[in-house]
């Protein structure tokens, strides 16, 4: 059964010139719990930053979330949005529906994109473990806002009404006995290449983790320009790894 499409996204990137203010920022969504944004030193409105919404695994808070790629974001010239769940973990998986996390990320997006440029065509959403999850499942439904979907070690994709045509990046460990890779990221990377994604796949040597070289991988992809059409499978090197909360 397709689930109703209230997984719909609907703040969308506006025209920006005022300056605003950058580094580590708190970001206020209405949660009992602190959300954060991080805008790189060199951000000018004059030149529209890519973008990662970033989602925690369970049990995690966004400064977990944030921390998947902020020691990339002033390299990359990257802004990170990293909003926190109601619950332990997001709605679709708490609660088995789409629902107040779906809204607040909408509010969150809503702040961002009306005090900062943003490149429409490098937005992304992101996540690892449980956020991955979710990173994928909003990623689906909202493919006409975002042009990436990173997600590290995810379980599963929700049943969504597909919107747009997002470019894909998965990592996975082939030792990760949180979320084996068996049945989760090569059960979805097939699934996702019979519905017409592009996806390019990680494994590497290692757990339930992200090492370094593979988040910073994920980075450059996002960033660049062409590639379209171009499905890669590789074996990536273990590395020292982020996140933790799964």
């Amino acid at each position: 059964m397709v689930m109703r499409p209230d997984a719909r996204l609907h703040a969308r990137p506006a025209t920006v010139s005022a300056p605003a203010p950058v580094g580590r920022l708190p970001l206020d969504v209405g949660s009992k719990r602190d959300s954060y944004l991080y805008v790189p030193a060199a951000y000018r409105p004059a030149h529209p930053a890519p973008m990662v919404l970033l989602l925690h695994g369970a049990g995690g808070h966004a400064h977990h979330g944030l921390a998947l790629l902020e020691h990339l974001a002033d390299d990359r010239g990257l802004i990170l949005v990293a909003p926190v769940a109601a619950a332990h973990t997001w709605d679709v998986i708490a609660g088995h529906s789409f629902g107040a996390d779906v809204a607040m990320l909408d509010r969150a997006l809503a702040h961002v994109f009306a005090h900062y440029a943003i490149d429409p065509a490098h937005l992304a959403i992101g996540g690892f473990s449980d956020g991955a999850s979710y990173a994928l499942s909003l990623g689906l439904a909202n493919g006409d806002l975002f042009s990436h979907v990173i997600a590290f070690s995810p379980g599963f994709i929700a049943h969504v009404i597909q919107e747009g045509v997002p470019e894909i990046f998965i990592s996975h460990g082939t030792a990760d006995d949180v979320l084996p890779v068996d049945p989760c990221s090569r059960s979805i990377v097939p699934l996702l290449g019979q519905a017409g994604y592009v996806v390019e796949y990680h494994e590497f040597d290692g757990g339930h983790e992200i090492p370094g070289d593979v988040a910073r991988h994920a980075a450059d992809w996002f960033l660049r320009d062409g590639g379209r059409g171009t499905r890669i499978l590789a074996q990536t090197p273990h590395g020292r790894g982020h996140g933790g909360a799964n």
